[in-house]
């Protein structure tokens, strides 16, 4: 019978944020917008980094692979979203949602998991300026990169299995603009005591751990700032977290209200605001928090449209 519900259900319709045409337009152009200084933003600090060998350290080669990821990240959702505006029409295919589920929650636990690296890097950077070298080597930093992909991967995949079990009985309206997973196993007709369990569990290693990781690093680092005697010199060190500790702030604090509180304390148009905020305007805004006020980063761009300018001449 599961199997017979299930396959009734080809499609489902991704609601999203309005349904007046007006509201649709002016919609379309600012995730447009949003959606391409978040690409081109994190692209140029990828170009940035790698063409210049003075960032060639593990700061920079996490915020690369983050900017990696928040390019990823966006391409799950908006695209689509777009077309929806485009076409008018706003099903997605219960495969493509299912596989929307997996790219969206593997790019989201990837960067957790990120931001959790770049806090041990500072803690060490900071902390333990003696052994940072010796500790974060090029194949550790490989090493936490690599495991970072495939545990966010392994939990992905396991978010995603679980949910091809469960049967829809015709319920297809998400109130969404994409397939966020609480909001489709909301829409499930069969028991979800499994998938919410696994959801909890692991949502506790993959957000909570680690930003319990990234609290216990900057409790080390404020403690170890508060030992330099100079005003300046406390602000020099402390400033270089200054990006980090925004970025993090944004991140989890959105994540943690919607994931991690009761359904009943917020509304669907609550979560799709939410949701707004860690999947676009984070993302858009990293590019933006990392170089303005890192002058290593200004001088890596400034070299870089340096050198494309040169090659147009």
């Amino acid at each position: 019978m599961e199997g017979e519900n299930n396959s009734r259900v080809s499609e489902f319709i991704l609601l999203g944020f309005s349904e007046q045409p007006e509201q649709e337009r002016i919609l379309f152009l600012v995730f447009l917008i949003m959606y391409l200084i978040s690409g081109l933003g994190n692209l140029l600090i990828i170009l940035a980094i790698r063409t210049d060998s003075r960032l060639h350290t593990p700061m920079y080669f996490f915020l690369t692979n983050l900017s990696l990821v928040d390019i990823c990240f966006t391409s799950t959702t908006i695209p689509k979203m777009l077309v929806n505006y485009l076409s008018g029409n706003k099903t997605i295919l219960y495969i493509s949602c299912l596989a929307q589920v997996f790219f969206f929650s593997w790019f989201a636990i990837v960067d957790s998991m990120l931001l959790l690296s770049m806090a041990y890097d500072r803690y060490m950077a900071i902390c333990a300026p003696l052994h940072y070298n010796m500790v974060l080597t090029p194949k550790v930093c490989v090493l936490l990169v690599t495991v970072c992909w495939f545990w966010a991967s392994a939990n992905a995949l396991t978010h995603t299995l679980l949910l091809t079990r469960l049967s829809f009985c015709g319920h297809t309206e998400i109130h969404h603009f994409f397939c966020d997973l609480n909001v489709v196993i909301r829409l499930a007709c069969s028991d979800t005591f499994i998938n919410d369990l696994v959801i909890y569990t692991m949502g506790e290693v993959t957000a909570i751990i680690p930003f319990i990781g990234i609290l216990i690093s900057y409790v080390h680092i404020f403690v170890t700032v508060l030992k330099i005697p100079s005003a300046q010199g406390k602000w020099k060190v402390f400033s270089t977290c200054g990006s980090h500790i925004t970025v993090v702030c944004l991140f989890y604090g959105t994540i943690i209200g919607v994931y991690f509180n009761p359904t009943s304390t917020h509304t669907a148009q609550q979560d799709t605001a939410s949701a707004v905020m860690y999947t676009v305007v984070t993302p858009m805004l990293n590019p933006f928090i990392y170089s303005l006020r890192n002058n290593d980063m200004k001088g890596a761009l400034r070299m870089l449209f340096t050198r494309k300018s040169g090659l147009t001449l």
